[in-house]
């Protein structure tokens, strides 16, 4: 017999598209001749790849319990900020509308995650199209003045995206290692602010000790547009100023005490950003005053609101805590 009854039975339970494949050959040879038949098969597994690999999974993926994997779990409740997305397959023509409109309804969903990480390991391939789609991605989250962040990306993907100048628009520094993208991005990145007075949710280790405050009425931490419109001061010009004598500014911390003690300023004086804003302010108008956070956003929030009670001669160390590091002055800093 030319029939293997085993091997069908093996194929019916192997999946749907390899059972249709075969049914789909045995009809074409009982009415067409042979060879017709053949191709048919192979015109049909070709339509059956085609479908699949024209809409591969696109998903939000979170640490696991131990937090040493990424997996994708519907349940659980995602970071506020950050959205860490996996593309499970080639990024050719026939998906690359379907792996875009996919990170797009993720963004409806959650408007507040300005940053995202895309997960490319299992990309293997990656055309034009594909890094057209990418681009639009990027301008799009950097129209809401976030950005995107790739990791895992595989040697042929990233010399596509190297001469494609992709690689030039994204950023070399935008490609990062699996085991530092979630710190580099919490600790650079993401605003502490919205971390501590916003988010319920602790997604990342990082989010573990993190403190978490919810305060009556709520805290005015809108900050879209509010840091173009503060003063500030570099951190060099800071440095000179608490040193030259005289009549120096007051420097003021607006982290929360957990944060100080792991660095400041030694002229700065702590007072977290919630006991400014929801209280009536006690400060001295006679002498500038400058106001210094991890990256500047609290810091400029503090501004905006204190001006609304007469303060005018108040500042924002640009950059924050980490711009005064990154400028190499460490050594104003007590540990």
């Amino acid at each position: 017999f030319m029939i293997e009854w085993g091997a069908i039975r093996r194929i019916l339970r192997a999946s749907r598209g390899d059972s249709l494949i075969m049914i789909a050959t045995f009809l074409a040879t009982l009415f067409l001749p042979l060879e017709f038949a053949v191709l048919a098969g192979i015109l049909v597994s070709m339509a059956r790849f085609i479908v699949q690999t024209s809409m591969p999974g696109v998903y939000s993926v979170l640490p696991d319990a131990d937090f040493r994997h990424l997996a994708y779990q519907p349940g659980q409740s995602s970071c506020l900020q950050l959205a860490v997305m996996t593309i499970q397959g080639p990024l050719y023509f026939g998906a690359a509308h379907h792996c875009e409109e996919a990170i797009r309804a993720n963004l409806e969903r959650n408007p507040h995650q300005r940053f995202l990480l895309l997960k490319m390991n299992t990309v293997d391939h990656c055309d034009v199209s594909g890094i057209q789609m990418l681009e639009s991605i990027v301008r799009l989250y950097r129209q809401r003045g976030g950005d995107v962040f790739v990791m895992r990306a595989s040697r042929a993907v990233r010399e596509r995206m190297k001469l494609t100048g992709f690689e030039d628009m994204l950023g070399q520094d935008h490609f990062l290692k699996e085991d530092e993208a979630i710190g580099h991005l919490f600790y650079r990145r993401l605003d502490p602010a919205v971390c501590i007075y916003e988010c319920p949710v602790r997604a990342w280790q990082e989010c573990q000790n993190l403190p978490k405050h919810v305060y009556p009425g709520g805290l005015p931490l809108s900050y879209r547009g509010v840091d173009s419109l503060v003063a500030d001061i570099e951190p060099q010009a800071l440095w000179h100023q608490l040193r030259q004598g005289g009549s120096p500014p007051l420097v003021i911390d607006v982290r929360e005490p957990v944060e100080f003690k792991r660095g400041h300023i030694p002229e700065a004086q702590l007072i977290p950003m919630p006991g400014l804003l929801t209280q009536t302010p006690d400060l001295p108008t006679d002498r500038p005053i400058v106001f210094v956070c991890r990256t500047g956003r609290r810091g400029a929030r503090v501004v905006t609101a204190l001006k609304e009670h007469g303060y005018s001669n108040i500042r924002i160390l640009r950059g924050g805590m980490l711009a005064w590091e990154a400028a190499g002055l460490l050594e104003a800093v007590d540990l």
